[in-house]
């Protein structure tokens, strides 16, 4: 199976996805550990995150398929949604709580 292929399934197979430096429990960055932080508050029990920094054929090539340069990155449903900056802007606008919860029920 390719990168390519299992960035696919992965994104595919998990309702929200967060791919960062580091594992929810132990955060390798700042913008990684605000991410979690947003998603914890706004209910995202569910949460698969994928360390980077433990696949670097993943770190490699998630930006070109996903043409978003830098980590961490939040996908829900299938879709890119963004980085550290979005993340916490949707959360701060309630907005990220319902799409945790919209993910939910797919």
């Amino acid at each position: 199976m390719s990168v390519e292929e299992r960035i696919r399934a992965i994104i595919e197979n998990h309702p929200i996805v967060l791919f960062m430096k580091g594992t929810p429990q132990f955060p390798m960055c700042g913008f990684s550990s605000r991410a979690v932080q947003a998603l914890k508050a706004a209910g995202a029990t569910d949460l698969h995150a994928v360390n980077v920094l433990e696949d670097p054929e993943i770190r490699a090539n998630l930006p070109r398929y996903s043409d978003w340069p830098t980590f961490p990155q939040l996908f829900i449903n299938g879709e890119l949604i963004g980085g550290c900056d979005i993340t916490v802007e949707l959360a701060e606008s309630g907005e990220l709580a319902r799409l945790v919860a919209d993910a939910r029920k797919d």
